[in-house]
């Protein structure tokens, strides 16, 4: 228990140690400040900007938002493509044909949107070609244009340009997400993932029969699907495979590296703003929610399944606190509570707290990635898992997410505005209508793209859904596939029937679309149009009945809106699936 726990605590102690600097970091690049790759990074801006005849004038919010329409189309079609000729190009040591239309359009806009839901096991279905060129090129791509985006929301609400969509996009992959997968990739190989183009190693097992065991260009792959928030695996399993994700110090990588940047970027905002006070107060209220949810998570982890401990307390009535020996060599000299831990769908090298961690972290930021199977995970954690799609700003997505920690923040400031009778200001501009409605949009969306297609599916349990667990658990899983589709996390409790049956994987695989393109580009288009809204404003003087925002006071109103607003809209799903499923197996 003591392990797990200083585990945790030394991943969050390191987290808080990388924000300033990385945070700082991103604020010098997007800034346009000297930082210490531009010997580097110049020339190949410079170059891609002379290919690509792109222009660096400032644009306007249609402009951005036009733009990232039209290069996230051309994008998609381009992966499209690539997927439906898997078959006829090379990297394809094991001969895999094109997968089925439905499979490659889910999974093209799946990556496109930063999503990266995978209905599919990727060492069964994709070549070396179709993850480098194509998913691995859309996982730098889309978590970008996340960054773009919320970069460009930071400087709208600080009364600045919104920049041009094509520089930031650039910047955030030459210097930050490439510079970093760099390194990372180095690192994680040093550690034991592989990184080669040969084909399947053919073995021979201990019964003599021949095993082949799937590998390919992983470390680089993984490592990008972490960093830019991205989620989608090389294998099937994602970073539970020994390939991806090999032992502790990878898994502590990986961890800080889906943690680190979206957490950063709420500090970038306190330097774009010149607000770090505001900054830092915005960061330990998220930490606070964050530190919370894991606590929720392990200690549901840690007491373990009741009624698994009720049959063993039945079975063992004598060894209850008592050091089992040698009978038992995989319990030898621990010492035996009225629980066990729950291990079901864990990994032993990572245990029941490095899961439980890692679950709250890759629903908290929108990575997707897993490193155990979440449909095992008591109803504390899925419940916490769930609360994190919900509400999307501990941390949130690539960008995106602390775009939305800041909607939450304009609320906040209109709600008190009417409270004490003033008109709202945000760092000196006045909340009016439009920005209210726009981000009224932001935070609708949401809830009515995950909760009716769930209505649709739940009234077609065995035809639709496929669901392997009925009951309560079945609500939850049907729930979270949606909500995972539509906060572009990716994640899912695999319980449901999503890659075969051939008739439920369609329904799968064409009813996420959805979620996916509706929960990536509305929000983005309505950040956007409410960022340009506010640069666009007169600056007001600040005065006497000001409402300062960069207060411990407003920033636990600021908890207080989001902690309601999450729990009114989505309580019942809640309370139907994690929550009954407790009282369930706990009576």
């Amino acid at each position: 228990m003591f392990q797990g726990i200083f585990q945790i605590i030394l991943t969050l102690i390191l987290l808080v140690a990388i924000v300033p600097r990385l945070g700082k970091y991103m604020a010098q690049v997007f800034l346009g400040e000297t930082t210490f790759l531009d010997r580097i990074a110049h020339p190949i801006e410079r170059m891609i900007y002379t290919l690509g005849e792109i222009r660096t004038d400032d644009m306007t919010g249609w402009q951005y938002i036009r733009a990232i329409l039209y290069s996230n189309l051309v994008m998609g079609v381009f992966v499209f493509l690539l997927l439906m000729l898997q078959g006829v190009l090379p990297l394809n040591p094991t001969g895999l044909a094109a997968p089925s239309f439905d499979t490659a359009l889910h999974t093209t806009i799946s990556f496109l949107t930063n999503t990266d839901q995978q209905h599919y096991s990727g060492e069964n279905t994709f070549s070396y070609a179709s993850q480098i060129l194509a998913l691995g090129f859309l996982m730098f791509t889309s978590a970008a244009t996340g960054l773009a985006v919320g970069i460009a929301f930071i400087r709208g609400l600080s009364g600045k340009p919104l920049g041009n969509f094509y520089v930031d996009l650039t910047k955030a992959i030459t210097r930050i997400l490439l510079p970093l997968s760099i390194v990372g990739a180095i690192v994680l190989i040093i550690f034991g993932v592989p990184e080669t183009l040969l084909g399947p190693e053919v073995v021979t097992t201990i019964s003599g029969n021949s095993q082949a065991i799937a590998r390919g260009p992983v470390a680089h792959f993984e490592i990008i699907k972490q960093l830019g928030e991205n989620g989608g695996g090389f294998f099937g399993t994602n970073s539970a495979h020994p390939f991806e994700n090999p032992n502790p110090a990878t898994n502590l990588i990986e961890t800080l590296a889906m943690l680190a940047i979206p957490a950063s970027l709420i500090y970038t905002y306190g330097e774009i703003a010149g607000n770090k006070k505001q900054g830092w107060l915005l960061f330990w209220m998220v930490f606070i929610i964050f530190a919370v949810l894991i606590a929720i998570a392990t200690v549901g982890e840690y007491q373990g399944n009741p009624l698994v401990n009720q049959l063993l307390d039945k079975q063992f009535p004598n060894l209850e606190g008592k050091l089992l020996d040698k009978q038992f060599p995989n319990l030898e000299g621990k010492l035996l509570d009225k629980h066990f831990p729950n291990l079901e769908g864990k990994e032993t090298r990572f245990g029941w707290a490095q899961t439980a961690l890692w679950a709250i972290s890759t629903t908290a930021t929108m990575c997707g990635a897993v490193n155990g199977m979440h449909d095992s995970l008591m109803p504390p954690a899925g419940a916490a898992t769930l609360f994190n799609m919900f509400l999307q700003i501990i941390w949130g997505g690539q960008g995106t997410g602390t775009a939305y920690l800041f909607i939450y923040l304009i609320l906040s400031v209109f709600l008190t505005g009417l409270m004490v009778g003033r008109t709202p200001e945000f760092l000196g501009r006045k909340i009016e209508k439009r920005e209210i409605v726009l981000a009224s949009v932001v935070l609708l969306v949401h809830p009515i793209v995950v909760l009716i297609p769930s209505a649709i599916a739940l009234a077609f349990p065995d035809t639709l859904a496929g669901i392997s667990n009925p009951g309560f658990h079945g609500l939850s899983q049907v729930v979270y596939e949606y909500a995972s589709a539509s906060a572009n996390n990716g994640s899912g409790l695999e319980g449901l029937a999503d890659s075969q049956p051939a008739a439920t994987a369609l329904w799968w695989n064409f009813s996420t679309l959805v979620p996916l393109l509706v929960g990536r580009y509305v929000p983005i288009i309505a950040l956007l149009l409410l960022a340009d809204s506010m640069t666009n404003k007169q600056p007001v003087p600040e005065n006497a009945g000001t409402l300062r925002t960069d207060t411990i006071l407003f920033t636990n109103v600021t908890a207080g809106v989001i902690l309601i607003l999450g729990a009114l809209t989505f309580f019942p799903v809640i309370a139907l699936g994690p929550i009954a499923e407790a009282f369930q197996i706990g009576k």
